[in-house]
C-alpha cells in the first residue's frame, strides 16, 4: 500500500504546480514532462503518482475558487493535508494574486471601452457537479474561507469592478446611448463602499442599474461574501439593484447577473456576529 504524502512532498508538488500555473495563465510555454522528472527526484514518487497528485491539486484549487491547469483534470479524492499545503502556499504568496487579477484588465483605456463581457445564465441545479465533488468543494470552501480570501483581495475586487464598468459603458454605446454611457459612475471608487453597490449604470430606457460586483478567479459556483448593507440596499431597490458575478477572471472573464431577492438564487449563511456588552 502506498504511503500518504508528507507535508514536505505536498509542499514541493504544490510549489511546482503554481510555477506551471503561472506560465499557463501567462500563456508562456512550459514542459510538463520536464517538471514531472524534476519532481520525481524531489518527492521520490513515480511519474504516474505525480501526475495524479497534480490532478488532485487542480481539484483543491477548484474548491479554493482559484484557476487551475486545464490539462490536469481535477481529481477529487485527495488527502486533507493537500488542502493545507495549498493554503500554506497561498498565504505565503499573496502577491501572486495581484498580477493575476490585473492581467485580465486591459492596460489601454480604449481597449477597455470596446470589450464587453460574456454574460450568461447563473448556475442552476441542472448544471451542478456530481454530489461527491460538490460536497468536497463545499468542505474546502468552508474550511479555508475562500469567499473571505476573495473579499480581502482588494486588487482582484478593484480590477473586477473596472472590468464591469467598462462593459456597462461599452454596452450602452453599442445600443446608441452614448449619453447614458457618459453618466455611468464608479461609485465605490469615487465615494467609498457605503452605498451598497459599486457602479451606477443604466438600462437602455434610462432606468437605473445599481450594480454590486463580486469577482473571483475561480469557477461560477465559487462562494462569495455579501454584506448586511448590500442586502438591505438590494431589498430597498429591488427593481434597480443587480449583483454581477465575474468568474474565471484570470483567464477569460465571464459573468452572470442575480436580481433580488437573492434568497431565490443562493443560500445565505451568517459568518460573523456583532458582540455588544449587556
Amino acid at each position: 500500500m502506498t504511503s500518504d504524502w508528507t507535508d514536505e512532498q505536498n509542499d514541493a508538488i504544490v510549489a511546482d504546480y503554481f510555477a506551471m500555473l503561472a506560465d499557463d495563465v501567462g500563456r508562456r510555454p512550459y514542459n510538463k514532462a520536464e517538471h514531472n522528472r524534476r519532481l520525481q527526484a524531489i518527492v521520490d514518487r513515480p511519474r504516474g503518482s505525480i501526475e495524479y497528485k497534480l490532478r488532485n491539486v487542480s481539484a483543491v484549487l477548484k474548491g479554493f475558487g482559484q484557476p487551475w491547469i486545464l490539462g490536469y483534470k481535477p481529481a477529487f479524492n485527495f488527502q486533507a493535508s493537500l488542502g493545507d499545503a495549498v493554503n500554506r502556499w497561498l498565504d505565503r504568496h499573496s502577491e501572486w494574486f495581484v498580477p493575476v487579477a490585473l492581467m485580465s484588465a486591459s492596460s489601454s483605456p480604449a481597449l477597455q471601452e470596446q470589450a464587453m463581457l460574456w454574460i450568461g445564465p447563473p448556475p442552476t441545479h441542472s448544471n451542478a457537479p456530481p454530489p461527491d465533488e460538490l460536497e468536497q468543494m463545499s468542505e474546502v470552501a468552508q474550511k479555508y474561507d475562500v469567499a473571505g480570501r476573495d473579499a480581502r483581495n482588494r486588487a482582484l475586487g478593484q480590477a473586477g469592478e473596472e472590468r464591469a464598468l467598462a462593459h456597462e459603458r461599452a454596452n450602452l454605446r453599442a445600443t446608441g446611448r452614448t449619453d447614458l454611457a457618459e453618466r455611468v459612475r464608479w461609485v465605490s471608487h469615487l465615494d467609498g463602499d457605503g452605498a451598497g453597490y459599486d457602479i451606477r449604470s443604466f438600462d437602455v430606457d434610462g432606468s437605473d442599474r445599481l450594480i454590486e460586483v463580486k469577482t473571483t478567479n475561480g469557477w461560477e459556483r465559487t462562494p462569495f461574501h455579501i454584506t448586511r448593507n448590500e442586502l438591505a440596499v438590494a431589498e430597498a431597490y429591488r427593481d434597480d439593484w443587480r449583483l454581477v458575478r465575474l468568474w474565471n477572471f484570470v483567464r477569460e472573464s465571464r459573468a452572470f447577473e442575480l436580481r433580488p431577492p437573492l434568497e431565490a438564487h443562493v443560500s445565505l449563511m451568517a459568518t460573523s456576529y456583532q458582540a455588544s456588552f449587556l
